[in-house]
């Protein structure tokens, strides 16, 4: 119970400071939404091929590649946020209370999880006029997808953070992990149409199954293999991601 508490605490406090200034948040919003309105309408020729005959609604594919990108890089880059404040001290202040080392992540983690949560229902409710078509069940589900990658991505971030503690080495390093993340993993177009060896390439990628797993949740396949096997993914990075990070926040506040 303790450790619920602490955590609420510092949630509560990560919140306010962001809700004092939004900015970040609407800005990882931006791009999702660029896509949406200026990528998005390109794929309707082409959506039976590329679907390979799955659907005939463009935003059933677009749609599912863009919240997990707005789940992946709306948290990977919150450790530039915890380099702040632990240059400003604030790290070291907690060092020196008797809250639990989880809370202290797990806090910070949950407002970046509830950041995400609506950032995608903005999407979401974006894209319905553009003819958006899912069934109620594989958009909640595809929630908690996006929620849980949101978890992995921001403690392996803040993880990452406190080992660096510098920008100038945190930022090359998300950015050479992130694009090839973003290029095996199909969020634009499927991988099914592309050549040979770079499916069997992108095959190694653990969210080429996600985005697999969401597109069929948007299809309404909700026990289709694809959507287990990416709720299967999605599961296992975030109890790594959450392990690391609390490791590391251990670690580094001992």
């Amino acid at each position: 119970m303790n450790t619920l508490r602490e955590t609420w605490i510092v949630f509560h406090r990560a919140m306010r400071l962001t809700l004092r200034n939004p900015m970040w948040a609407f800005l990882m919003l931006s791009q999702p939404l660029l896509y949406l309105f200026l990528f998005g309408p390109l794929l309707k020729p082409i959506t039976a091929q590329i679907s390979q005959g799955a659907t005939t609604n463009a935003y059933q594919v677009f749609i599912p590649g863009l919240i997990v990108q707005l789940g992946m890089f709306g948290a990977m880059f919150v450790g530039f946020g915890l380099i702040a404040e632990y240059r400003a001290g604030v790290i070291e202040a907690d060092r020196v209370t008797p809250a639990s080392r989880m809370a202290l992540m797990a806090g910070r983690v949950l407002r970046d999880v509830v950041v995400l949560v609506v950032q995608t229902l903005v999407l979401l409710i974006a894209a319905i006029p553009l003819g958006l078509r899912a069934p109620w069940g594989g958009v909640l589900l595809s929630l908690v997808i996006v929620a849980l990658l949101g978890a992995t991505f921001a403690s392996l971030s803040y993880s990452v953070a406190l080992i660096t503690k510098s920008e100038d080495a945190l930022a090359p390093l998300l950015n050479g992990i992130a694009m090839p993340l973003l290029l095996l993993s199909g969020i634009l177009l499927p991988m099914q149409i592309g050549p040979t060896w770079l499916q069997r390439l992108s095959d190694i990628s653990p969210l080429k199954h996600v985005v697999n797993g969401v597109r069929a949740l948007f299809r309404g396949d909700i026990d289709n293999s694809s959507s287990l096997w990416g709720l299967f993914w999605v599961v296992l990075l975030t109890v790594v991601g959450l392990a690391v990070g609390a490791r590391t926040f251990r670690k580094e506040s001992a």
